[in-house]
């Protein structure tokens, strides 16, 4: 189970391990995650755990388990997503803690992920789905520069509008 390392100031983003079930339980389990499938109903969170740790063994990329640097907890989950059944590849991002909140640690790992997905991954284009509502993520979504692109099509989500938000490439990459 290995996979990238990547470091920035305040985080250290690595692959998720079974031990970070505990910290996905606990937000997918609060209120704070209103916004996912699988919010207040534990089967449903430990499928949508199983698929975070699958995607990496499948596709050898998934969404980052974020910590402080020097300790091991997650406190959020960050980085590239690529179901099947998405349209197109995804920067996604959940914060687990309640208490790293508000405190930058989403925009400095998804600045993080941006760069190895520009990078590393070589991706072409990368958008953020975000249910239509959740001000935070929008609020995320604009200081990582992306742009609302009302063309691009949102995976299925029903009941919820999901609004597309396409990152731009670096000119150095371009």
């Amino acid at each position: 189970m290995t996979g990238p390392v990547l470091h920035t100031e305040r985080l250290t983003l690595r692959r998720p391990q079974p031990g970070d079930w505990t910290s996905f339980h606990d937000f997918m389990m609060s209120d704070r995650a209103s916004e996912f499938g699988s919010h207040r109903n534990v089967g449903k969170a430990f499928r949508s755990f199983a698929a975070e740790l699958g995607h990496w063994d499948i596709f050898g990329f998934g969404m980052f388990a974020v910590t402080y640097k020097g300790e091991d907890r997650a406190v959020a989950l960050v980085g590239p997503w690529n179901p099947p059944d998405w349209p197109e590849r995804e920067l996604g991002w959940m914060v687990l803690d309640a208490e790293a909140e508000g405190r930058g640690i989403a925009r400095e790992a998804a600045q993080g992920a941006l760069h190895h997905i520009w990078s590393a991954l070589r991706w072409d284009t990368v958008v953020s789905y975000i249910a239509e509502g959740n001000a935070r993520s929008v609020a995320l979504a604009q200081r990582l520069r992306a742009m609302l692109d009302p063309q691009a099509q949102a995976p299925e989500a029903p009941g919820k509008t999901v609004l597309v938000y396409r990152h731009p490439r670096p000119e150095a990459l371009a």
